[in-house]
């Protein structure tokens, strides 16, 4: 009989019972794959992490992750919990740590402040997509319940962007339009299977708002319908931002404040900075806050 270090974490919030639930196991080391699913499907958030001790030097950790149907390469909200969960765990000053994931090895930034933490995430490399053909963005928006009168405009396509794991961006006008959307989960899942991608952020931009962003990411070719708060879906967005030249910067960093969650009643604040080179993104980072809903012991029998 094995003990595992069990923990429901709700990331980007201090406040218990919003912003983006995720498992996280601490200890997983002798975990097969098969139960690493099986506890992600038993928990049922978007994702659960499993944290490996490193069996070889360049790296702190070992993070895998899993939504309820398969395992994804990385994951925004359910790394600032891992490294939560480590760092509480573990009484860590502030640190810089590496973790292997998916997509490489990534610097992860502990900062205690106040007595808690805030993790601060280095994302992967930045992608994008060609701008999506015209039958498709058809389909997205036929599926999404949106008007192309509704989209911001030409400036802003609907397109692949990527920092390790892509999502669809798409830009519209109204947060009353962004609130009340009722998509068709199996035409998106569809529609994932067509173009390789399994998640759909549909976004507004509020320039006189000291929340620039306010958006909605719907995943359900992996299992999850609607995700509260997502880092995969806001690093690359702000990547896309800078790309496409939607926001002003001074061709160093771009930082901003995104609000995802409020049609949920999950509400979560994620900070993104983007460093810049020659008016193109080169570097994503996000932070967020988190806290521990409850922390549990699995036995299994290895």
């Amino acid at each position: 009989m094995r003990k595992y270090n069990l923990y429901q974490i709700d990331s980007f919030t201090k406040t218990k019972f919003t912003g983006n639930p995720a498992g996280v196991i601490t200890n997983a080391g002798g975990l097969t794959e098969t139960q690493m699913q099986q506890i992600a499907r038993e928990l049922n958030n978007s994702e659960t992490a499993f944290i490996f001790q490193p069996d070889e030097e360049g790296y702190d950790v070992h993070v895998r992750f899993f939504t309820p149907a398969r395992e994804v390469p990385i994951c925004g909200h359910a790394t600032i919990a891992a490294h939560y969960a480590r760092a509480i765990e573990n009484n860590l000053g502030t640190t810089r740590v590496y973790h292997k994931t998916g997509v490489g090895i990534l610097p992860v930034d502990i900062i205690k402040e106040d007595n808690d933490y805030k993790i601060v995430m280095t994302q992967g490399e930045i992608g994008f997509s060609e701008v999506l053909e015209e039958e498709i963005v058809d389909n997205i928006l036929n599926a999404l319940h949106i008007n192309a009168v509704e989209l911001i405009g030409d400036c802003c396509p609907i397109q692949i962007a990527s920092t390790g794991h892509s999502k669809v961006m798409v830009g519209i006008k109204s947060n009353d339009v962004l609130h009340s959307l009722n998509p068709n989960m199996d035409m998106l899942s569809s529609i994932s299977k067509t173009i390789g991608c399994n998640g759909f952020y549909v976004f507004t931009i509020n320039e006189n708002d000291s929340i620039l962003i306010r958006g909605r990411m719907f995943a359900p070719a992996i299992g999850i319908n609607e995700d509260p708060v997502t880092g995969n879906a806001n690093g690359p967005l702000g990547a896309y931002l800078v790309h496409h030249n939607l926001v002003k910067h001074d061709n160093e960093t771009f930082s901003f404040t995104a609000v995802q969650g409020e049609a949920m009643k999950r509400a979560g604040k994620i900070d993104v900075q983007v460093k810049i080179k020659n008016n193109q993104p080169i570097e994503v980072k996000i932070a967020g806050n988190a806290v521990i809903v409850f922390k549990s012991e699995l036995c299994l029998c290895i």
